[in-house]
């Protein structure tokens, strides 16, 4: 059967009072913690987890830094064209005409009679010229575009190196502080163990309150360390964001300690002799020098004389007639007086090539230099870790020796909130050390090419 006029069948009703009475019987409580349950799952859903190759990927595609990079290299590709459009003939077309009261030519035949010309017309045609010595200025010009783009483009790789370090230090800061965190919820759990321990020896008249008063001192000081580190997560999450090109909502990143050794950086050392040609600076080097032998070159081809050739096709109406004709030309250009200021614009670009020359060696050692002092900052970061892993141990167990001393009641609450101390700290410091070592193992990596 059915209930008239709704439609809905006697079995189905059923359920549905039963399904009903079910939902009666749940509390509010519990339907709030549903809809908070289902609130955090789609807040948690929308954050993406990024690794640090997906960030290094992301600022690659993102940050304006390469986007201004891959412009400038697109300009310096349009001026090389732009340069070997002087190969070819440069062609161009002319026109005029005028009108007078009067003809401009005006001449008497016979006393009483005069002639008058060129009172009107029209001029015009097209001509093409192309050079065929120029001194080497056409030639060298390309050359020199060639050279501006190879130069933008070592501009454009030192532009992606200088883009993924600072994402890896964003990285490595937002993984730091999230350690420090995870820290700071296992002494805030410790501290709560000993408070609790506290309050009963205080109630029981064991210990005086004093004790009591330390440890919540030392709450304190934990929770006033939580808000400056989730701040300053905050803060390096938005600045992570931003320069990856991504919304500053819902980002983190994606890596956990588990308190081992980073691989040993004897594996990524290179030598200097074959790493030096590797390197963008060295590059950019070698090619000012060229640059300057170029530059050279075209200031002695300004001073030598230039031949061209070129013909074309002319139109004119000044009598009233058609009169078109071909015409053809060659030109020779002699820069006599130019050879006096020419003179000094050559010596002045010998000059220009020492210069380059000079920089080019002292650059060069600097970047060997810099090899061996990122190298060395690559060991010492490594070792810095090593201590620090040995220190957790020691803290650990400081901790422990000091927590059952004070159960035993040989020792103060002061040394065992020291011991506390040391080993947040010691955490603090190995995640501080590998985050550096990180960081110092892409900067060795980019100082040997790599």
């Amino acid at each position: 059967g059915c209930f008239i006029g709704t439609g809905i069948k006697t079995g189905n009703y059923k359920s549905f009072v039963f399904l009903r009475h079910i939902l009666m019987k749940l509390h509010i409580r519990q339907i709030l913690f549903i809809g908070l349950g289902l609130l955090a799952y789609t807040s948690m859903s929308a954050q993406h987890t990024y690794t640090l190759d997906e960030c290094i990927d992301k600022a690659l595609k993102n940050n304006v830094r390469i986007k201004n990079a891959d412009n400038d290299l697109s300009a310096a590709k349009h001026g090389s064209k732009e340069a070997f459009t002087k190969y070819f003939p440069s062609v161009s077309a002319t026109g005029g005409g005028f009108m007078a009261n009067k003809g401009l030519i005006q001449m008497e035949m016979v006393p009483g009679t005069e002639m008058s010309m060129l009172k009107n017309g029209i001029v015009g045609g097209v001509s093409a010229s192309m050079p065929l010595f120029t001194g080497g200025q056409i030639v060298n010009a390309n050359k020199l575009s060639k050279i501006n783009i190879e130069v933008n483009r070592l501009q454009r790789g030192l532009s992606a190196n200088a883009v993924q370090l600072t994402t890896e230090q964003y990285f490595w800061q937002i993984v730091m502080l999230k350690e420090m965190l995870k820290t700071l919820s296992s002494v805030e759990e410790q501290l709560e163990s000993i408070r609790k321990d506290v309050e009963a020896s205080v109630s029981a008249g064991v210990t005086n309150r004093n004790e009591l008063l330390q440890v919540q001192l030392r709450k304190n000081e934990t929770r006033s360390s939580r808000i400056s580190v989730e701040n300053a997560l905050s803060v390096s999450r938005n600045l992570l964001a931003q320069y990856i090109g991504c919304t500053s909502d819902g980002i983190d990143v994606a890596f956990s300690f588990d308190e081992t050794l980073p691989s040993h950086p004897d594996e990524l050392y290179s030598t200097q002799e074959s790493s030096l040609q590797l390197t963008h600076e060295y590059s950019l080097l070698q090619q000012n020098v060229k640059a300057s032998h170029l530059q050279y070159k075209m200031s002695v081809g300004k001073n030598l004389p230039s031949v061209a050739i070129g013909g074309g096709y002319m139109y004119d109406n000044l009598m009233d007639k058609d009169h078109p004709f071909w015409v053809g030309f060659a030109t020779v250009s002699v820069p006599l007086s130019g050879w006096w200021g020419g003179s000094h614009a050559m010596k002045k670009q010998k000059l220009q090539i020492r210069n380059a020359e000079n920089q080019f060696t002292d650059q060069s050692q600097l970047l060997i230099i810099r090899m061996n002092n990122t190298w060395n900052d690559l060991t010492d970061a490594y070792k810095q870790v090593e201590i620090a892993i040995e220190s957790i141990g020691q803290a650990t167990e400081n901790l422990r020796l000091q927590s059952d001393y004070y159960h035993a009641g040989t020792c103060t609450m002061s040394d065992l909130l020291e011991a506390q101390t040391l080993y947040q700290q010691s955490r603090d410091k190995y995640v501080e050390s590998y985050a550096q070592y990180e960081v110092k193992k892409r900067e060795y990596l980019q100082a040997t090419g790599r």
